[in-house]
């Protein structure tokens, strides 16, 4: 099993483990765009144009419900990707 494939297992999963840039690496690979927070926030913007913005605050570990959201893109993605 790849790398990848198993960050991808971890998320499905729900893995308490999982950190900011591990999330951050699979949105982008789905054509998110990362934007900076204002103001001394510490809640990053994805942005991907015909999809709902996803806000991750960047603290260690990563609460679940932000998982979820990311679980959420790869299961959409994994879709699109049987449909084509």
């Amino acid at each position: 099993m790849s790398k990848w494939d198993k960050l991808l297992s971890e998320i499905c999963s729900l893995s308490k483990g999982l950190r900011f840039d591990e999330l951050r690496k699979v949105l982008e690979s789905y054509g998110y765009q990362m934007h900076e927070p204002r103001s001394g926030s510490s809640h990053y913007t994805f942005r991907k144009r015909g999809c709902q913005p996803i806000t991750i605050p960047k603290h260690e570990p990563i609460k679940k419900i932000y998982v979820e959201m990311v679980k959420q893109v790869v299961e959409s993605e994994a879709k699109n990707d049987e449909n084509a």
